[in-house]
């Protein structure tokens, strides 16, 4: 039996719904094989003064080359790296590898309010990581932050950001826009040339943590599978459009995307 291999190189979330939690359950849904390499593990709570624990960087490292070398990858996503050391690091391992389907979701902030990524490494992650990417996911307040406007309030602010951001260097850039208002939950794909939309019907709710993790998951799941960046993408927007509109609530806050949902709908 063959199988598409996929690696998440990203954060650990303990309450299981966002970071590399969510990556391998959604490589799990979409059928690929999922390996993960935990750059830094997030625990926040009300106990502890610390919640944010970085990993060492020979420990990152181990664990991408042990991938690499004992299964192989097909596409792989970086999601929270949180300092600019580990994000040339992990930029000269992958160049290193030479693995060519690289999705950056270039995470910042959580769901939960955490800091994700050091300010100090915006620059660093622009200029080491978005040149090596094939596509790369922010949402509006992440786009307008490596930008550094004020924010994104339209689409046509979008269509405007897309551009900008693909002048960095990745193949493609994939700007989110669940979080604006007044509009259906609208995503933007520029690949240099031709801009693509894929639009959803807004989901009512407040449980969507791990929602971005689960989108560039997903896209990197489909390309694992040999699927063009034009159909992961839209694959993958239906997919977590369905986790969030079945998602799950706890009752403590801020409740997690369902990684199962469109599976059970597809019964």
């Amino acid at each position: 039996m063959t199988i598409a291999r996929t690696l998440t190189i990203a954060g650990s979330a303990a309450q299981g719904s966002a970071g590399l939690q969510a990556d391998l359950k959604t490589f799990q849904e979409r059928e690929v094989y999922g390996m993960s390499a935990v750059t830094a593990i997030v625990a926040n709570n009300s106990r502890t003064e610390q919640g944010i624990f970085t990993q060492p960087l020979e420990a990152i490292e181990a664990q991408i080359y042990a991938a690499f070398e004992h299964v192989g990858v097909d596409a792989l996503k970086t999601g929270m790296l949180f300092t600019k050391e580990i994000i040339e690091h992990v930029t000269a391992i992958l160049k290193e590898v030479g693995v060519s389907n690289i999705v950056v979701d270039p995470v910042m902030i959580g769901k939960m309010g955490s800091q994700l990524l050091k300010d100090d490494a915006i620059n660093t992650i622009k200029g080491h990581l978005f040149p090596i990417a094939e596509l790369i996911t922010p949402n509006t307040m992440e786009a307008a932050k490596i930008l550094g406007w004020d924010s994104i309030e339209t689409i046509e602010d979008m269509y405007q950001a897309v551009k900008e951001l693909h002048q960095l260097g990745p193949g493609y850039v994939l700007v989110k826009g669940g979080a604006l208002a007044d509009y259906p939950a609208v995503d933007v794909l520029y690949d240099g040339e031709k801009f693509t939309e894929y639009r959803s019907e807004r989901v009512d709710t407040i449980h969507t943590s791990g929602a971005g993790c689960t989108y560039a998951a997903a896209i990197t799941a489909e390309l694992a599978k040999g699927n063009s960046i034009e159909d992961a993408v839209g694959l993958a927007k239906e997919f977590v459009t369905e986790a969030i509109r079945y998602a799950l609530s706890f009752e403590r806050g801020i409740g997690s995307t369902n990684h199962a949902a469109y599976r059970d709908k597809n019964k």
